[in-house]
């Protein structure tokens, strides 16, 4: 190892320090050893303590102690810890070898490193004053070469401007050239050419060549269209274009047939011409638009064969539909519906048959027959933006207008597959003002007719009363009147074009149901002091019917999307809280649940009206059976065959009559609530009435078991399989009071003497389910069959 003087004053300190350290190290790693040697733990504790003469002894103690016959381990131990020690005297002199070589290692690299980094420093600064240098002498050159620049693309858009207006030239001598020689088809593709580069133009701040360019378009595009359409009317003339009778009486078979085959060929040819003259027909004509108002989807023109062959369909509905016609009679919007829906039926066999096949070969995804059906509704739409303004406050035109209107959209889109996408009649209805007057008289009607249903002698009274099959709900005429109603208004909006009109009509039927409610709720007050009368049941049979319609049509795909919609709506306007629109994004509600929930608590508050009423007819019949002698009546063996009690006669006959009553009154779902409800209070009734109310001698409880089991309860066999089971509290008690004297005794003492899982066990195994541990105590307390002996 070099000398300390070698390595230089600074380096010193830290190898003094490592050496230090290392030397420490080599204490701590030798007593570890010596450690691990011995295996004591209070050893160790010396040692990382640093106490050496107390390890020391404490190690000499341990190792040899008093024992002088352990002075034989010495030799072992001494050379053990002399191994050790030559061990540790070995990695301390390599770690002080090794550390000043690294040192010096590490300073002769940031030596170098500090050497590179101030070349690299006066290499930038030479650099940068190099090139302020040249940027100084080169800014004059730039400034030439930018104006130099300047000029030549100056000179560019110079000679592309002479390039254009030469193209352009061009193309008008071409056109003449081929129009001189008649070469239509070549003329319209060298037009279709220019237009398309018209378009490419439109990007061009050069007003005067787009002018240029426009002009020459439409100069070429008019001589051309004026020629084909021409010859285009001609061809069409000649197949007695348009078709104004039937495709039954039509004679499209020409004079001489012979020549019809040329005529579709001139046909074919002609229209293809026109169709290429699409493009710069589009680009000159503006096509005819209805006010923003009617919020119409944008749509593409006619394409221009179909605008030719349209025309003179279009002549005739304006002469015969506008000014002072006699056929233009505002009050018979159904003539001129019934005009158009005449001729689109004219004319679909001569589309599909021979204009159809022309655009598939020509590879356009138009159909003729739609397109032609597009043409004919812009002058529907026209007619109906001209003239609702003039009916809008007369509610029987405007009502009437509506009714037309719809039946022409029905049929437009069942029977032509007018697609509901094309601008229709339904945008027309949707115009604000428009619109709200349509809810306005649609309400009014409403209700008129929701009056008229109701004053109606047959109003209460069901269709099918006579057909079993058909009139299980037993709806009477009102409520299945107004349903078809609500059904109605519902097929007159489900087609407007947007969600928003659609929701204004739902909340109209949510208000015509809630209004009808309330009349049914007005009706039913009248008729509460005969809860059980036909009209009253009437109404609640009315109050169901609507509620379970209701309930279906939650579930029906167009009420489900109009959901969707609500829930949208809802969203924006934060009308809802989070659990409310929550419930309606999970379908767990639907858009009637108000409704149905007003509905269905008027049904369960007439219900249990009526179960009420039936209830205190119950009690008063059963005074007599109240105050039988129980106690006293004779047992079953003294008694030849058993028998009803007389005085529960009263009784079942009233439940008897009024169930067979309430049955033929009530639907099969009502009534089935009826009787339950009726059940559950009869059952806690005859319980806690006479049951508890009594003490029953052998005799007693059999009469009252033969009376509950073999006559109550058969009375609703008819309505369940089991009807004791809705009479638990009646069964159980029965069999408390019925067990014979030794089951009683041991039951009685086990519950007397248990409780808990115990109790329980012994009750389920005589059968008691229902009643408590002390209510089965207080019952056979009731008993007093008991033996001399014993409690």
């Amino acid at each position: 190892m070099p000398p300390a003087g070698e390595i230089g004053e600074a380096p010193a300190a830290p190898c003094c320090s490592e050496r230090a350290d290392e030397r420490k190290d080599v204490e701590e790693k030798s007593d570890i050893n010596i450690t691990a040697l011995v295996g004591n733990e209070q050893v160790n504790e010396d040692a990382d303590n640093g106490d050496l003469p107390s390890y020391v002894s404490a190690f000499i103690e341990k190792e040899v102690g008093n024992d002088l016959k352990s002075l034989r381990k010495l030799d072992k131990l001494i050379e053990q810890m002399t191994e050790n020690k030559m061990q540790l005297e070995e990695q301390v002199l390599t770690i002080s070898s090794e550390i000043p070589k690294r040192i010096q290692s590490a300073l002769k690299n940031a030596e170098e490193s500090k050497q590179f980094l101030n070349q690299f420093m006066e290499q930038e600064t030479h650099l940068f004053s190099s090139i302020n240098s040249h940027l100084l002498t080169a800014q004059p050159w730039m400034e030439d070469l930018g104006a130099m620049i300047d000029q030549i693309e100056e000179i560019e858009r110079h000679l592309a401007y002479l390039k254009w207006i030469s193209q352009i030239e061009e193309l008008s001598d071409n056109i003449q050239q081929y129009l001189m020689t008649n070469n239509v088809p070549e003329a319209a593709s060298t037009l279709v050419y220019m237009a398309e580069l018209d378009i490419k133009l439109q990007e061009s701040s050069c007003t005067h060549l787009l002018a240029f360019m426009r002009a020459t378009v439409k100069f070429w595009h008019k001589i051309l269209k004026d020629k084909l359409t021409s010859d285009f009317e001609e061809i069409l003339a000649q197949l007695h274009w348009p078709f104004i009778t039937p495709p039954q009486s039509q004679t499209v078979g020409l004079s001489r047939p012979a020549t019809a085959p040329e005529i579709y060929t001139n046909l074919e040819t002609l229209f293809c011409q026109l169709l290429k003259l699409q493009t710069s027909d589009e680009l000159l004509t503006e096509p005819k638009q209805l006010p923003e108002k009617y919020c119409l989807p944008a749509s593409p023109s006619v394409i221009l064969p179909l605008q030719i062959m349209l025309t003179p369909l279009q002549k005739r509905f304006r002469y015969h539909f506008r000014g002072n016609r006699q056929t233009n009679v505002i009050s018979k919007p159904e003539w001129y519906l019934a005009q158009v829906l005449m001729w689109i039926g004219n004319h679909t066999q001569f589309l599909d048959e021979k204009i159809q096949p022309i655009l598939d070969k020509v590879g356009t995804s138009v159909n003729a027959r739609l397109e032609f059906s597009r043409g004919l509704m812009m002058l529907v739409l026209e007619k109906l933006a001209a003239d609702i303004p003039c009916l809008l406050y007369d509610d029987n035109l405007f009502c009437h207008l509506v009714d037309e209107v719809l039946l022409f959209e029905r049929e437009l889109h069942s029977v032509y597959g007018y697609p509901g996408t094309f601008a229709n009649c339904m945008h027309i209805l949707s115009e604000e003002t428009c619109f709200q007057r349509w809810l306005t008289v649609e309400r009014k009607f409403a209700l008129q007719k929701m009056d008229s249903m109701l004053s109606s002698e047959a109003a209460w009274i069901s269709q099918y009363k006579d057909i079993t099959d058909v009139d299980e709900m037993k709806v009477p005429d009102c409520a299945e009147t107004f349903m078809t109603l609500l059904l109605v208004i519902t097929d007159r909006y489900k087609n407007l074009p947007t969600a928003s009109r659609k929701l204004q009509f739902l909340e109209l039927q949510k208000d015509l149901v809630d209004d009808f409610r309330i009349r049914l709720t007005q009706v039913m007050k009248e008729e509460t002091r005969a809860s059980l009368g036909f009209r009253y049941c009437a109404i609640l049979n009315a109050v169901n019917y609507i509620s379970t319609v209701l309930a279906d049509w939650a579930d029906n795909v167009f009420f489900l999307q109009l959901q969707q919609a609500a829930l949208e709506v809802f969203a924006e306007n934060n009308t809802l809280s989070k659990l409310q629109l929550g419930q309606l994004a999970s379908m767990e509600s639907s858009v009637f649940d108000d409704m149905i929930n007003l509905l269905e608590r008027l049904k369960h508050d007439m219900l249990t009206r009526q179960v009420d009423h039936v209830f205190r007819e119950v009690k008063e019949a059963a005074k007599l059976y109240k105050k039988e002698r129980w106690l006293s009546l004779p047992s079953q063996a003294e008694q030849a065959v058993m028998s009803l009690s007389s005085s529960a006669c009263p009784l079942l006959l009233t439940l008897r009559d009024r169930s067979l009553q309430l049955e033929q009154q009530l639907c099969f779902s009502l009534f089935k609530i009826f009787w339950q409800m009726l059940v559950e209070k009869l059952d806690v009734y005859i319980y806690q009435e006479i049951i508890l109310a009594n003490h029953f001698n052998e005799g007693g409880a059999a009469q009252l078991q033969f009376d509950m089991t073999r006559n109550l309860f058969p009375l609703f066999s008819h309505y369940c399989k089991r009807p004791e089971n809705y009479f638990k509290h009646v069964k159980e008690a029965c069999i408390v009071l019925n067990l014979n004297v030794g089951s009683a005794l041991l039951l009685k003492d086990v519950l007397q003497s248990a409780s808990g899982k115990p109790a329980t066990e012994a009750l389920n195994e005589v059968g008691i389910y229902k009643l408590a541990q002390q209510d089965v105590e207080i019952l056979l307390n009731l008993r007093t069959n008991w033996p001399n002996t014993g409690k």
